[in-house]
């Protein structure tokens, strides 16, 4: 009897840890969208949230005067307004980005507070997965020589990564490194995300 109650508290907090450590985030919009990125020991289903919720701002914010904006139109622009540090996040980002946002500031190896140059961890399993991952040769050849330097910046990638843009659209790796290092990163400097 004792070993009954035993196992079976085990198995509850077992249970209750598990949960705890998966994402809290519910308000997935994008579920029947094709999958962005692959890789071992991601939260694959909440990064594929996070890349079309971006997309979608991007195409919204530089749309607004231009109805007709596409989603390549969109990313030159916001790639041309990163690297000159013009790009007003708050104005971009929706409510449900920022929800987003909120969820993933607790992906603990997807973020590093002491980079000087962007919030987002270059070591983690998320980068590991786009280096190995990006289609475009000399992208990822750059990408990785710059992190494995250890001189990974936004600033530093962002001219070859201006030049190849329009790679973006078919690699949804390339597409995510932007999310995540050129929007995501700079989320954490605004005071509107929700906790």
């Amino acid at each position: 009897m004792k070993s009954n109650i035993y196992f079976f508290a085990f198995l509850l907090i077992i249970t209750l840890y598990g949960c705890k450590k998966g994402t809290t985030f519910t308000d997935f919009q994008y579920t029947e969208k094709p999958e962005t990125i692959t890789c071992q020991g991601l939260d694959s289903k909440l990064y594929k949230e996070a890349l079309y919720a971006f997309e979608d701002d991007i195409v919204a914010f530089y749309g607004k005067d231009k109805p007709n904006t596409t989603l390549t139109q969109a990313y030159y622009q916001f790639l041309r307004d990163a690297n000159a540090k013009r790009v007003s996040y708050l104005d971009i980002a929706s409510e449900h980005t920022l929800k987003i946002f909120g969820a993933l500031k607790n992906e603990g190896d997807l973020w590093d507070a002491e980079n000087p140059n962007s919030h987002l961890n270059y070591n983690g399993n998320l980068m590991q997965c786009v280096t190995t991952n990006i289609h475009e040769e000399s992208l990822k050849t750059t990408l990785n020589a710059l992190i494995s330097t250890n001189s990974m910046s936004p600033k530093l990638y962002g001219a070859p990564l201006m030049s190849s843009y329009r790679s973006i659209l078919g690699d949804k790796y390339l597409a995510t490194y932007v999310a995540f290092d050129l929007f995501y990163a700079n989320l954490f400097n605004l005071n509107k995300t929700p906790q």
